[in-house]
């Protein structure tokens, strides 16, 4: 190799160095946006990835599935419409993620004026439950809707189901720590009380058995799933919802 050769290397090399970092703009935009959120949460790097995975799935899943059961949501809301007029869609308050409240959606399984007449917690052969309204609470259709509210990031597709103001101003200081998650549709409680309605009909008092008995106990089986959640534990939970959902579509249609 001549000297004239020799010297042109010699000055690409440095160059090369220096330029990498600034010719690979997508990793340096990952990198500064998981410092960023590094800062923010005080999270390992790891646990960064693990929500950023988290948030991608439940977006991809949400949109999928909204686009999917859209005909379905169509026809729902024409029928809750045509039984007992007024809006299809039902709104509540719930508390979010560190304490923030948001609009959780329902499709309308009730009358109109249920909100404003009766007791907040609907038990099994509650008279303010409509006919398509039964349908949709027996099958959990009822809940598709929050789908919309994953998309907006108020909720994931699995998480802590979210409670309303009401019920959250009562948590002890430990049941607060589920305050530092991302509420979901489905979990470890929403399954293990799937027949809630049931279990409160048979009680005198359901709104104090609830306080009482039932919400701790869903709180702490949410608060043991937060401690040990992962990308799979998740998945495996999201099947389990599904797989239950078939059988109780296939039991009501049976029925």
């Amino acid at each position: 190799m001549d000297r004239t050769a020799e010297l042109c290397i010699g000055k690409l090399r440095p160059f090369s160095s220096k330029t990498w970092r600034t010719a690979n703009p997508f990793k340096n935009e990952a990198a500064a946006l998981l410092g960023r959120l590094q800062i923010a949460s005080g999270a390992k790097e790891e646990e960064v990835f693990s929500n950023l995975a988290k948030r991608w799935f439940d977006v991809v899943f949400s949109c999928l599935a909204l686009i999917i059961s859209l005909p379905l949501l169509i026809i729902c809301a024409i029928a809750i419409r045509v039984e007992s007029g007024g809006p299809a869609l039902f709104r509540q308050i719930r508390v979010g993620r560190q304490g923030r409240h948001f609009q959780m959606l329902k499709l309308r399984s009730m009358t109109n004026v249920a909100e404003n007449n009766g007791p907040m917690l609907t038990v099994s052969g509650d008279p303010r439950i409509t006919r398509v309204g039964r349908l949709l609470r027996a099958t959990k259709v009822d809940e598709l809707p929050q789908l919309y509210n994953v998309i907006q990031g108020h909720m994931s597709l699995v998480g802590p189901r979210p409670e309303v103001p009401k019920y959250v101003a009562t948590y002890t200081a430990r049941q607060k720590q589920i305050l530092n998650f991302k509420p979901g549709i489905t979990g470890p409680a929403s399954l293990g009380y799937i027949r809630e309605e049931t279990l409160l009909s048979g009680e005198k008092d359901p709104d104090m058995f609830y306080r009482q008995t039932v919400l701790p106990r869903k709180l702490e089986l949410d608060l043991e799933y937060c401690e040990k959640a992962n990308f799979f534990t998740d998945l495996r939970l999201l099947a389990k919802t599904i797989l239950h959902l078939i059988q109780q579509t296939s039991h009501f249609g049976h029925n």
